[in-house]
């Protein structure tokens, strides 16, 4: 194929020299500052921040940053004003665990990942501005993570108590209930058992019928908004109070009022068939519970439920086991003594921590009253009237319930409620699965908790004129079941705010998402010394309109950030509701041989080695176009030399229209418009509208497929122009100019050193985003195919304005549709507009 123009091509070929060059003007110029001046089209675009704990970033970061950053670029064309900071989330046990394995010192350590790390997103070619990053390991943030403490402690939303917690051995730390994965830590692997403890909790309970409420007008994955539902758990049922009897007495609990067994359930229906009480091993009810005689076996048989998991203990296919504990529990309406006994299917975070059983009506509870030869009673049976096998699970009519007999589900439970509330005894109840969010950690490299112990006084919050509590450095952190700062005697040891008088400084740390559960709002204001952020600032920037990020968040950042909002709102420091407007997941790269990557497998991929020999652009474009972003998929060395080439060939047709510089001679031509003009034309803003509307929906490989077709209509526009002399139209270059500008968030520094060879002013990202001309859409002619009794036998090409009849003649005057029919009779003729002609022939 001839090209249009002669002459020497003196560009250097793209390359990460390239990506450099252009760096250093972005910086030089400021071109990635957001302008907090013009708030009224701002658009705050946010993806989660790293953790520091490598050297380098891998394959996963770029997936995230670099195409988030491909959204915003676009966003910046469209004419938003984009605000997208940056930081690091570098609290946390990596970095610890790391200095325990080396010596080096988690703060050394961390500050200089945050460098290389900071050095490679800059060379991504991220717009992020600088100036607004946050490192939450700096006393500059967790200053307003201890001030945040304590505001909610002023208004009763974090507390302290002593509550079984999950315990890594391994990390020697708590664990909240979120990240314990199958039984096991989700950092290190090890089995998790449980300790009791005193420890901080936020109260995140106090709004879960709000986060439930919210969930709908959010603009997020159903499947997120799915797991933060069942997360919450909001069940509709009663609570119903059985008395404790212990050696024939009621007991008396440890504030001296008479013991009583609060039950949670779905079905008081069921209240009948009642014949044994269920509390949890590691309650304190137990031990009050426990008989002198039976004191042994149940201590040993608590010592034995620490080794199981919360998952495990609730599985429906795990033996069965428990013990009794000596007591009784009277049934609240017949007065009859059942059994209480301990056993690991029930949690003493759960709910009450107490189950009324009812074996005839529960799977397992049967099993249990089975292996352990205990009543079961049907007290429920279906509408007709039959007897089914035991368990009955389904709801029914009541049977052997005194008065309620033959009351369906509905009217059961209402009655019984009914009549238990007359003696304090029940009443209708809603209940969630979402336990309160335990927040303290026995580890070091976390935000110290600002809080004060005295003989005297108490518990004491630190002053707010006293923040930051400051992590000290001279710390022993290896790990041996003790808080490392309880062992550093300058940190522990001080002085009572209130009295004066010598006292003891808390010895845990934050659990590091704390720190990421409010940095949205930092950013806005990272710089204010006086407040962690100002209220009308924070109002006018938030919420995030897109957020990015991995889903194994859901259950645990994405609600405590939704949390920690409503809190601050209710304090009244902000005014807005939730803190991610929308949200999107990104998938996940796997290996080359489609397993998950892993330095044991051999199969990770290292972006810098790409970066080195393509340039960043290439490894950029080909993650948007291999993968389908919300899932990702396996890696292919072949796919990024695909882009390659895309790259060169683009770069080849921009250097052939630049070289007419050489012919001064050279006109584009304009005015009237031919086929090969009107066929460029449609390709152009067909590219136009399909990149606009897929990138927005983050369908960034079907954008970059629509380039590529945009590429061949180019190419094939310009094999059209047979002789040296022919001038292409205008619209040949605009043509070009837009497949740039369509380019440009997928290959920001190939784009600006192909906008400047083009001879337009810097900088392509200043420019306003190409539209889509709808009535370049609508061709003279269209294809259609041509069916003989519902078989395609060829197709057609007729004007696109074309009527049934029309079509019909065009159709039955073709010859070669003539030799399909081959004399026989048409009976019918069928004409879907723009799509098909269907001949129906005997």
């Amino acid at each position: 194929m001839r090209t249009m123009y002669e002459g020497r091509l003196t560009e250097m070929a793209y390359s990460a020299q390239i990506d450099r060059k252009w760096q250093q003007k972005w910086n030089e110029t400021g071109a990635n500052k957001f302008d907090p001046s013009q708030k009224d089209n701002k658009l705050y675009v946010l993806e989660m921040f790293s953790y520091p704990s490598g050297a380098n970033l891998h394959v996963g970061h770029w997936y995230n940053y670099s195409l988030s950053d491909s959204w915003a670029r676009m966003k910046r064309m469209q004419g938003w004003n984009v605000f997208q900071p940056m930081g690091f989330d570098a609290f946390g046990l990596p970095a610890e665990n790391y200095a325990i394995k080396t010596g080096i010192h988690p703060h050394k350590s961390t500050v200089a990942n945050i460098a290389t790390m900071e050095k490679q997103l800059r060379e991504m070619g991220g717009m992020f501005d600088w100036e607004y990053e946050v490192v939450t390991c700096f006393p500059e943030y967790y200053r307003w993570n201890q001030w945040l403490f304590l505001q909610l402690y002023k208004h009763g939303l974090a507390y302290r108590k002593n509550a079984p917690v999950n315990w890594c051995p391994d990390c020697n730390t708590v664990l909240a209930n979120e990240q314990v994965q199958d039984g096991s830590c989700e950092r290190c692997g090890a089995v998790v058992t449980k300790k009791n403890l005193t420890q901080w909790f936020f109260k995140i309970t106090e709004y879960a019928q709000e986060l439930l409420d919210c969930l709908p007008s959010l603009d997020w994955p159903e499947p997120t908004k799915k797991i933060q539902t069942n997360w919450i758990g909001r069940s509709e049922g009663s609570m119903i109070v059985f008395d404790a009897i212990k050696n024939g007495m009621p007991i008396e609990d440890t504030d001296g009022e008479t013991l009583t067994l609060p039950v949670f359930t779905t079905r008081a229906d069921t209240l009948f068939g009642v014949t044994y009480v269920v509390v949890a091993p590691e309650s304190d009810v137990c031990n009050l519970l426990t008989t002198e005689d039976r004191k042994a076996e149940v201590e040993a048989y608590r010592e034995q439920t620490k080794r199981a998991s919360d998952i495990d203990r609730m599985s429906s296919v795990r033996e069965k086991t428990g013990v009794f504990t000596g007591s009784f529990a009277v049934h609240p309406l017949s007065g009859e003594k059942v059994p209480v006994w301990a056993a690991d299917y029930v949690i003493a975070g759960y709910g009450t921590g107490v189950v009324m059983a009812v074996p005839a009506h529960d799977e397992r509870d049967y099993e249990f009253a089975v292996k352990f030869g205990l009543p079961v009673k049907r007290v429920i049976v279906p509408v007709d009237g039959s007897e089914p096998d035991l368990p009955f699970i389904e709801k029914g009519v009541n049977i052997d319930s005194d008065e309620f007999d033959g009351l369906p589900f509905d009217e059961s439970v209402k009655a019984i409620i009914k009549k238990l509330s007359l003696s304090g005894k029940g009443e209708l109840k809603v209940n969630y699965r979402l336990r309160d969010w335990l927040v303290s950690r026995q580890r070091y490299w976390g935000t110290p908790i600002p809080m004060i112990y005295c003989d005297k006084c108490g518990v004491v919050p630190v002053p707010e004129k006293d923040l930051p509590v400051l992590l000290p450095e001279d710390v022993e952190f290896k790990p041996d079941g003790q808080s490392p700062l309880a062992k550093c005697e300058s940190f522990i040891n001080t002085v009572c705010p209130s009295c004066g008088a010598p006292a003891k400084r808390d010895p845990d740390t934050l659990d590091t998402f704390v720190c990421s559960s409010w940095y949205q709002m930092r950013y806005t204001d990272n710089r204010n010394e006086r407040i962690a952020f100002d209220r009308e600032t924070v109002n006018s920037m938030l919420p995030v309109d897109k957020y990015i990020g991995g889903a194994e968040h859901a259950a645990m950042h994405l609600l405590y950030a939704r949390f920690i909002t409503k809190a601050l709102r209710d304090m009244g420091f902000l005014d807005f509701d939730e803190p991610f407007k929308s949200l999107v997941h990104q998938g996940t790269i796997l290996g080359k041989d489609g397993q998950k990557m892993s330095k044991s497998k051999g199969n990770t991929i290292c972006p810098d080695d790409y970066i080195e020999q393509y340039g960043s652009d290439v490894f950029r474009m080909y993650l948007a176009f291999g993968f389908a972003y919300t899932e990702g998929g396996p890696w292919s060395d072949e796919g990024v030399k695909a882009i390659a080439k895309f790259i060169s060939r683009v770069e080849r047709l921009v250097d052939e229209v630049t070289a007419q510089s050489v012919n001064d001679n050279f006109k584009f031509r304009e005015g009237a418009t031919d086929t090969a003009e009107k066929e460029l034309q449609y390709a152009r803003h067909h590219a136009i509208r399909a990149v606009t509307v897929d990138a927005d929906k983050f369908q960034f490989n079907t954008s970059v497929a629509r380039l590529m077709e945009l590429l061949n209509a180019l190419n094939k526009y310009s094999s059209g122009i047979i002789n040296a002399t022919d001038s292409p139209h205008i619209i040949y270059r605009e043509t070009i100019r837009d497949l740039i500008l369509l380019a440009a968030p997928f290959v920001p520094h190939f784009a600006e050193e192909m906008w400047e060879r083009l001879g337009y002013e810097f900088s392509v990202f200043s420019q306003p985003w190409p539209e889509c001309d709808e009535k370049a859409l609508i061709k003279d002619e269209i294809e259609i195919a041509v069916q003989i009794n519902g078989a395609v036998k060829c197709r057609l090409n007729v004007p696109s304005s074309s009527t049934q009849e029309e079509v019909r003649e065009v159709v039955m005057n073709n010859p070669a549709v003539d030799g399909f029919i081959a004399g026989r009779n048409v009976m019918k003729f069928i004409y879907v507009p723009g799509r098909l002609a269907n001949l129906v022939v005997k």
